[in-house]
C-alpha cells in the first residue's frame, strides 16, 4: 500500500480527469464512489484497478480486496491512501465518502446477447439514467440499449444505479444498428398519448423504448416500433418524468414474464 499526499501528483490528476466523458473514453476507465456501490462492483465481472481511500475508510478498502481473494481471482487491487484534500480533488461528490475505486470499462457484449429490456433514447439526466438501469435489473431484464444518452459510466449514473451495471448487458448503438440487430424482439414505444393500454400489449420478447421527458422519441423511430404504449393516468398530471414512466412500464412488463 502506498500513500499520495499531493493534489498535483500525476496519478491523482489522471483520476480527477475521469470526471469527464472524454477522459473516460480515452483511458477506458470509470470511477465509483461510496462503499455500497464499490462493493457491488467488486463482486461483479467488472475489473477494478485501484482503491483510493482516506484513513477512516482503510479497513473498508481492505475488506474490498478480501472479496477478490474469496472469489479466487488472481487479480489484485492496489490500495492508495490519500488525505481528505486529495480525496476532494478526485471525488465528484459534494461530501466525499472517503472511498473511491477506479474500474476498467467493460467491452460491449456481442449483439447476439440482446434480449428483453429497454432502449433509452436521449436520456440526458444522469439520475434518470441510473434509476432506469436499476429498475431494469430489479424487474429481471438483462438488456439496456443507450442511444444518444448521457454517459452510462459517469459518476452520477454509477451512483444512482447503485452499482447494478454488472447485472445487465449494456449496448451503445444507433437506431439503425438496433433495427438490424434486434431480430425477433419487438419494439414497444412508450408514448404520452395515442398508445395502447398496457392490458392490451404482449410484452414477451420485447424492448421498451423510452425517450426523454423533454423531447420524447423521434416520430420516425415511433413508426419503426411494433407497438405504442401509453400509461393511463386518472389524475390531472399531463406526464411523468422518464424514470418514473419507464419504471412503471417495466413493472407492468415484468408481471407478464
Amino acid at each position: 500500500m502506498k500513500t499520495i499526499n499531493s493534489r498535483q501528483n500525476q496519478e491523482i490528476k489522471l483520476v480527477a480527469e475521469l470526471k469527464t466523458q472524454k477522459e473516460r473514453q480515452k483511458q477506458q476507465k470509470f470511477v465509483a464512489e461510496g462503499l455500497r456501490t464499490c462493493e457491488a462492483l467488486f463482486r461483479s465481472h467488472i475489473l477494478p484497478e485501484r482503491i483510493y481511500c482516506t484513513e477512516k475508510m482503510l479497513d473498508n478498502a481492505q475488506n474490498l480486496v478480501k472479496i477478490e481473494k474469496i472469489s479466487g481471482t488472481n487479480h489484485f487491487t492496489e490500495i492508495i491512501l490519500v488525505p481528505d484534500m486529495v480525496m476532494e480533488k478526485i471525488s465528484s461528490a459534494s461530501t466525499p465518502s472517503g472511498i473511491l475505486c477506479v474500474f476498467h470499462i467493460p467491452k460491449q457484449p456481442d449483439l447476439n446477447k440482446l434480449s428483453s429490456g429497454i432502449v433509452l433514447t436521449g436520456i440526458s439526466d444522469p439520475g434518470n439514467m441510473g434509476t432506469l438501469i436499476r429498475t431494469c435489473t430489479a424487474m429481471g431484464f438483462e438488456t439496456v440499449i443507450s442511444i444518444n444518452c448521457t454517459d452510462v459510466f459517469s459518476p452520477k449514473v454509477i451512483q444512482s444505479s447503485a452499482g447494478e451495471l454488472d447485472k445487465i448487458n449494456i449496448f451503445h448503438l444507433t437506431w439503425e444498428e438496433l433495427l438490424k440487430a434486434k431480430k425477433h424482439l419487438k419494439l414497444i414505444a412508450l408514448v404520452v398519448s395515442g398508445g395502447k393500454n398496457p392490458e392490451n400489449i404482449n410484452f414477451k420478447d420485447s424492448l421498451m423504448v423510452i425517450g426523454s421527458e423533454a423531447h420524447g422519441i423521434p416520430e420516425k423511430w415511433i413508426l419503426d416500433c411494433d407497438e405504442k404504449l401509453t400509461l393511463p393516468m386518472h389524475g390531472k398530471t399531463e406526464s411523468l418524468n422518464a424514470s418514473v414512466a419507464g419504471s412503471i412500464a417495466m413493472y407492468l412488463a415484468s408481471v407478464q414474464k
